[in-house]
């Protein structure tokens, strides 16, 4: 683990002895968390029983249904032959139903039934075909669904029916979409495993010893899966992007006011420095693309005052104008992999080979984003608002490191700061800035925040740019290691910040070339957690590698435009091997 690491643990397991009585005393809620936990359980196995009894039934009664020749289809072919009456809903309804059903035994990734899309299946028929008429749809567990709970994995929250359904899922209705399942996430949502005590591990479909990502990792499992043609989730450091790049599969994390958040639950609300996006996750960039277009309506801006009433820019989607791309294959923070450098370089010459610009650039302080702001930024409570999601719960043992240190009292904290200084620098760093903080600082944060945002943009201007191509995290992590390695998210976290629109698009495997030099792989720093990010990703060959493409803000068709340009190119160059 490290001389660091140890001493950190030694000193914070004194302050975890110290709370033993406490928790002592509430251990009659636990066990009452245990058995809500178990009933929920039972819950769900009834709703997939539910799910497999329609599906079966819908089988018996249409012998000749070609499932294959349903979930070969790409959603725009999909929704073409839905609204052209070649595909009936019921056909595609079911098909997925039966497929999400087999691929959640297998991986673990659907934690309701929303039964009540049968009754909006039947209703469709009357209504006008819309963009995405008869699309089935699946939904990240935070987003409220009208009468079914969003756990973000807690037991606490079990038992709290919504009692509407969030913006997005009343617009994807109105436009004919299908919300027929919610998927899994990892305990409170800020971990990019995708674990909780109520439903349990969601796997990678790639690798079942893998994680998924998160925290919309259950979204990612079944997409890639092929129980799912299109998902809806939500990411405030990666937690779009991250399960995207492990299951290889597409995701666009929108500028936080592009979509509305009006009925989406949150693991700190109120905190507003790193800010939250909303977006699909598809097997392919047309589909996010048709999804933003079914999104970006009048009924969202009604629904939702607060979203600009800016519709889909078809011109700047549809326009073939050469970019002008800077380009990072490290943020000199965290340092990527073999696999994930090579991703970044061979996109960039597939770029330059097709006619764009592409200059080198730097992100801008990046080690006084990751420690004076990031940190900063989730914890300037001193960690209270996300610790009282873990009241009278039992916590997942994957995020107990990151548990511990938020539960260590200030002096503590910095005390442990000054003495793993000489050993684990980071790690110094960033519990010197997990203290609570006041109004004045956090207001100083703000401005701090804003600061870093306008240097950007500044360099991003003085370079004339119009896009960013980066790399992001990948291949999959080793289930339980997300926990150890909340730092390894700085590519992502970056753009929250910032608040740009940023997407993930896959564009190769991990080699065995690529797995011989990681045994090489220092980092740069060297440390604890540079040396845990290589256990991390060992044992990766063929699991997909991914690139980020990120764009200004309110700029989404521009980030989507580039998206589809690396998938063309990229998929032009594997047709040719």
């Amino acid at each position: 683990m490290g001389a660091g690491a140890s001493a950190v643990s030694a000193l914070l397991c004194g302050a975890a002895a110290a709370a033993l009585l406490l928790r002592w005393r509430g251990s009659s809620g636990l066990r009452r968390a245990v058995g809500e936990a178990g009933r929920r359980r039972r819950r769900r196995q009834l709703a997939l029983g539910r799910m497999e009894e329609a599906a079966g039934r819908f089988r018996e009664q249409n012998p000749d249904v070609d499932a294959d020749s349903v979930l070969c289809l790409s959603l725009v072919e999909l929704s073409a032959k839905l609204r052209d009456g070649s595909l009936s809903p019921d056909w595609v309804f079911y098909t997925y139903m039966d497929k999400a059903l087999r691929v959640t035994k297998e991986i673990n990734c659907v934690t309701d039934y929303l039964q009540e899309s049968e009754s909006q299946l039947q209703q469709l028929k009357r209504q006008k075909k819309d963009l995405l008429y008869g699309v089935p749809v699946s939904i990240k567990d935070s987003l409220n669904c009208k009468g079914h709970d969003s756990t973000l994995g807690l037991v606490k929250r079990l038992n709290q029916p919504a009692a509407e359904d969030c913006v997005v899922v009343q617009v994807l209705k109105r436009r004919g979409a299908l919300p027929f399942v919610k998927t899994n996430v990892p305990q409170s949502l800020l971990s990019y495993d995708c674990n909780n005590l109520i439903f349990g591990q969601t796997v990678n479909p790639l690798d079942h010893s893998k994680t998924p990502g998160g925290s919309s990792g259950g979204e990612g499992a079944l997409i890639r899966s092929g129980g799912s043609i299109l998902g809806i989730g939500t990411d405030v450091g990666g937690s779009l992007r991250i399960p995207a790049a492990f299951c290889g599969i597409c995701s666009l994390k929108a500028t936080g006011g592009r979509l509305s958040k009006k009925g989406i639950v949150f693991s700190i609300p109120g905190q507003k420095s790193a800010v939250v996006g909303v977006g699909p996750m598809a097997r392919d960039v047309d589909s996010l693309v048709l999804c933003m277009r079914a999104l970006l309506c009048e009924d969202m801006y009604h629904l939702d005052p607060t979203v600009p009433p800016m519709p889909f820019n078809e011109e700047v989607f549809s326009s073939s104008r050469p970019l002008r791309i800077g380009y990072y294959d490290t943020d000199s923070f965290t340092m990527p992999g073999p696999s994930m450098r090579r991703a970044v370089l061979e996109t960039k010459q597939l770029l330059e080979n097709a006619g764009h610009t592409l200059v080198p650039f730097k992100p801008c302080r990046i080690e006084d984003l990751m420690f004076a702001i990031c940190a900063r930024g989730f914890f300037a409570d001193g960690c209270s608002t996300f610790l009282d999601n873990f009241k009278g719960e039992r916590e997942d043992p994957n995020i107990k490191q990151l548990l511990l240190l938020c539960r260590a009292p200030d002096w503590l904290k910095s005390l442990l700061s000054w003495i793993v200084k000489p050993i684990v620098p980071r790690l110094a760093k960033v519990l010197g800035n997990m203290n609570e903080r006041s109004v004045k600082e956090l207001w100083k944060l703000h401005c701090d925040i804003e600061e870093y945002r306008q240097e950007f943009i500044a360099e991003w201007r003085k370079l004339d740019l119009d896009v960013v191509l980066c790399s992001v995290l990948g291949p999959a992590f080793q289930v339980g290691f997300p926990g150890k390695l909340s730092v390894a998210t700085s590519s992502t976290i970056l753009y929250n910040y910032l608040d740009f629109p940023a997407g993930v698009v896959p564009v190769t495997a991990v080699t065995e070339e690529d797995e011989e030099e990681l045994k090489t792989y220092r980092g740069h720093y060297n440390d604890w957690w540079d040396k845990v990010f290589v256990k991390a990703i060992q044992g990766g060959v063929g699991l997909p590698v991914a690139v980020q493409c990120v764009a200004l803000p309110w700029q989404e068709e521009l980030c989507l435009r580039f998206m589809k340009e690396v998938e063309t190119l990229t998929r032009r160059r594997q047709r040719n091997l």
